[in-house]
């Protein structure tokens, strides 16, 4: 019993600035992630013409440039349903290659898509007009 007291006594000195320490770092990062939500900033959907297959938009403040010198972009979609009934939108972030325009969704409704691959937009108008939106847009 006494060797418990004795590390007690010599470890709860050390411990005690340590966790104090600790929670003077973590006090302003808490703060930081609470204000976070307050930091962004407002979207500013553009939409590109609807078809058959449905509306699809691209956020203007969202372009970024990547390390790869592709575009990231905001995006969201709503497909047509055969009954009219509203449909629910999907959100992508896509990551686009102005140069070959090829595009791949990197996050879908703010799920990763890890090692997501380079897809042509086919026949996909929706796509091949948010790529040829943001690729002529100038914002990156």
């Amino acid at each position: 019993m006494s060797t418990c007291r004795d590390r007690s006594a010599v470890i709860d000195p050390v411990l005690h600035p340590l966790r104090r320490l600790l929670l003077w770092a973590l006090i302003p990062l808490l703060l930081t992630i609470q204000a976070s939500p307050a930091l962004a900033g407002p979207v500013d959907w553009r939409e590109v013409p609807s078809t058959s297959d449905g509306q699809q938009w691209w956020d203007a403040g969202s372009v970024r440039r990547t390390r790869d010198d592709t575009l990231s972009v905001l995006s969201r979609y709503s497909l047509r349903t055969e009954d009219d009934s509203p449909a629910l939108g999907t959100l992508v972030v896509m990551e686009i290659d102005c140069d070959q325009t090829l595009y791949r969704d990197i996050q879908k409704n703010g799920l990763p898509r890890f090692r997501a691959e380079w897809e042509a937009p086919a026949n996909d108008d929706l796509i091949s007009e948010v790529i040829q939106a943001v690729c002529s847009s100038g914002l990156a």
